[in-house]
């Protein structure tokens, strides 16, 4: 049970992470015009939330396997 735990509040913050970065980007008014600070903070949210799905292949392929 604490596997689990621990899966769904990593999965919880870094799902959080990339929707705080990605809002942040997305709200302000220079959106179509990318400077090389807001690719990264974009491949920053990216990475978290590929991280997150991730977490859950790894969490339900091991649970099924159980």
């Amino acid at each position: 049970m604490r596997n689990r735990n621990q899966v769904v509040s990593g999965v919880f913050v870094l799902v959080s992470v990339g929707l705080i970065g990605l809002y942040n980007v997305a709200s302000k008014p220079r959106f179509e015009t990318f400077r090389a600070v807001d690719v990264v903070q974009l491949i920053a949210t990216g990475v978290c939330f590929g991280a997150a799905l991730g977490m859950l292949v790894m969490f339900f392929r091991g649970r099924r396997s159980n």
